[in-house]
């Protein structure tokens, strides 16, 4: 039988057990430190990738909301075929997108169709493109503001689309969009040495370092969202997203949780973090790899272990000293070594954090529950004109407060100070050190530290003084363009109906005379009759003039009726017939309509027929005998009447004012005729047009569309 263990036996084994317990628990306690280490730098990392993302979206947010109050964007919206419009309004967001950095501005009508766009000059143009089936068109042509992450569908790039309704007098007339390009986002992510991922609320990834994982999904996606996602188009023609090869462990001892996985060809065990935006739908990834945290499990197995061996090696090898000096030497070191490369490592990665905090371009200040500033980041020194040691050890009242709000300051810093700040942030007017003011938004949150202990307040500041700057403007441009519209409108009402009355009382007063010579003449009684009936027809002309000209005011009060085409163009010739003959000009009539007819109030029709050969008769003024064509013919789902004379024509250079009021080449005239002609053409649906006439003069046409 094998004899019993001995005192000395126990106690050796009772040694080593404990060396062995030793070990074990450094080796825990490291990693456990390593991992919190990590947990804190992704913590850090997860915050400064939300303030990036949300300071990407809050630097366009405002542009939807003030492009929709433009009033050239609201007129193009009721006059969409207005080419000037439609140009200037290309041109500011052209303007907007170059200023702004956004990716593009474009403006939708409530059919869907773009009407204009920043890059309408680009072959990629979004102009004439239907949107009418993406989600955020849908909620902004409902009054919400739509938000939308997804492939463009014209383009093909991803963007998130923010998209404001354009209202006016209560009513949406269309919907602003602008684009916002993530790409450069992801590139730095890229060339960052960790992975970040970015996925929708379906788990879809659409932003992600590595390239393999994008538009693959952390769960399998319902029929249903997948059948979403393909009608809506938001990633192109995909229809299916494999599930990525993640297989994800919680671990009780930190907040994230452990991600196996494989990228670029290679195993990878990393320390991953999910932080929610729920603003924008999303889920931020971040992640590091967990290799140091084996890699400090391992040192510290090995520092616990030579140090139980220098202790053992101390008690049984006492006398082998000289031996164990320079084995002790030796394992000094290594442990120097590792310890000094474990130091630069730890340098390097805290360099890197404050290089990151650094770069924010929104002011960072933190303080302590007292209100002493501990903490401010160069982008808040900037900001207020204050170096960083004029600031630190502060309290309220703070040297940047503006003088004119130093109750209302010490009001919102109490406000923060307790936690009652408002959630959504609140405005604040600053006084910078050079003596300028700047308006700002300060949004504050509670400063807890990686064992929950809470430490103070962090407060971002947002400089919105240009948005502000911005705002005031538009607001006076408004105002003045209101102004200048309302003067524009009583000047031109007034100059239409001075330019309509002028004919009917040209011949009021030649009636007047001709009826008064009858009287001298002892005229027969029928003939003076005749005349005074003459006078009173053009004065009932002129009473119908004054109604049509109030119904372009009030469109309601328009007479409408269905008109035969060729019974409009006879009775214009008969109206003009006198002075055509005492012109000594020929009018010849081609009614080739066919019968057809036209629904419209038929003293306008006749007025603008009336003054297309007024005009070409003084364009014929130097002609001793000359003739003008006044043709009528069906064209495609309307009727074209056209008249032309034998003038000298409208040079090019012309061609593009020749319908703007108050442009004319006649010394007398008004330059409004052929503008209420074409204000009465387009009142009726149709448009008029002008061209040189192959044998010389100018050719006046406006088609009107047929009535069922």
């Amino acid at each position: 039988m094998p004899a019993l263990l001995t005192p000395r036996h126990w106690r050796r084994l009772l040694v080593g057990a404990g060396a062995l317990a030793v070990i074990a628990a450094s080796g825990s306690w490291a990693e456990r430190h390593e991992l919190q280490t990590k947990m804190e730098g992704l913590r850090q990392a997860a915050a400064a990738h939300v303030l990036g993302l949300r300071g990407l979206v809050e630097k366009h947010d405002f542009l939807p909301h003030a492009a929709a109050r433009h009033p050239d964007v609201q007129d193009l919206l009721r006059a969409p075929r207005d080419p000037a419009l439609r140009a200037r309004v290309n041109d500011y967001f052209a303007d907007l997108q170059a200023t702004t950095g956004a990716a593009a501005l474009f403006l939708v009508d409530r059919a869907g169709v773009t009407l204009a766009a920043s890059n309408w000059n680009l072959p990629s143009s979004f102009v004439g493109q239907s949107y009418r089936r993406r989600p955020y068109f849908e909620d902004a042509v409902q009054g919400r503001r739509g938000i939308f992450y997804g492939l463009g569908l014209t383009t093909g790039q991803s963007g998130l689309f923010i998209a404001e309704p354009v209202r006016a007098n209560g009513a949406i007339l269309g919907v602003v969009v602008v684009k916002i390009s993530l790409e450069p986002l992801q590139a730095a992510w890229m060339r960052g040495a960790d992975p970040v991922v970015l996925h929708d609320s379906r788990g879809i990834v659409f932003l992600s370092a590595v390239p393999e994982w994008l538009f693959h999904a952390v769960r399998p996606v319902s029929g249903t969202d997948a059948q979403w996602i393909a009608d809506h188009r938001q990633y192109g023609s995909r229809e299916r997203f494999p599930v990525l090869p993640w297989q994800a462990a919680p671990r009780a001892d930190v907040a994230g949780f452990v991600l196996r996985t494989s990228a670029h060809g290679r195993r990878l065990d990393l320390l991953a973090l999910d932080t929610p935006l729920p603003e924008l739908g999303w889920t931020l990834t971040v992640t590091t790899d967990t290799k140091e945290v084996a890699q400090a499990r391992q040192l510290a197995l090995v520092l616990a272990a030579l140090a139980v061996a220098l202790l053992l090696l101390g008690v049984l090898y006492w006398r082998l000293r000289e031996k164990r000096f320079r084995e002790q030497r030796s394992a000094r070191i290594e442990l120097e070594r590792r310890v000094e490369e474990r130091t630069r490592d730890l340098e390097e990665a805290h360099a890197f954090r404050k290089a990151m905090e650094d770069s924010l371009l929104v002011g960072m200040r933190a303080r302590d529950p007292e209100g002493t500033i501990i903490y401010v980041n160069p982008a808040l020194c900037a900001m207020v004109g204050y170096g960083a040691d004029e600031l630190l050890g502060r309290r309220p009242p703070y040297p940047y407060w503006h003088p004119d709000d130093g109750e209302r300051h010490a009001r919102d810093s109490d406000a923060a100070l307790q936690g009652r700040a408002a959630p959504h942030g609140f405005e604040s007017r600053i006084r910078h050190k050079d003596g300028h003011d700047v308006i700002t938004m300060v949004y504050t949150a509670p400063l807890v530290d990686a064992q929950g202990v809470h430490r103070g307040w962090m407060s971002s500041v947002v400089d919105i003084t240009a948005q502000k700057q911005a705002e005031a403007r538009q607001r006076d441009q408004e105002i003045r363009l209101q102004r200048s519209a309302r003067l524009a409108s009583v000047g031109e009402m007034a100059s239409t109906l001075a330019h309509e009355l002028n004919q009917p009382l040209m011949a009021l007063s030649n009636f007047a005379v001709a009826a008064r010579a009858l009287a001298v003449q002892a005229a027969p009684p029928e003939m003076l009759a005749g005349a005074l009936d003459d006078i009173v027809g053009q004065s009932q002309r002129a009473s119908e003039i004054v109604k049509r000209v109030r119904a372009f005011i009030n469109p309601q009060r328009g007479q409408y009726e269905v008109l035969a085409v060729d019974n409009l163009v006879a009775h214009a010739a008969a109206l003009l017939g006198p002075e055509l003959q005492q012109a000594g000009i020929a009018l010849r009539l081609d009614l080739g309509a066919g019968g057809a007819a036209v629904r419209g109030d038929r003293v306008l029709l006749e007025q603008v027929l009336v003054n297309l050969i007024h005009n070409a008769m003084h364009a014929m003024q130097e002609r001793q005998r000359g003739r003008i064509d006044l043709a009528s013919r069906r064209v495609d789902g309307g009727v074209c009447m056209t008249v032309h004379d034998e003038g000298p024509g409208i040079p090019p250079e012309q061609r593009e004012q020749i319908f703007a009021p108050f442009f004319t080449t006649r010394p007398d005239g008004l330059g409004l005729g052929l503008n209420i002609c074409r204000t009465i053409v387009e009142a009726h649906g149709g448009f008029i047009t002008v061209d040189s006439a192959a044998g010389g003069g100018a050719a006046f046409s406006f088609t009107l569309p047929v009535s069922p």
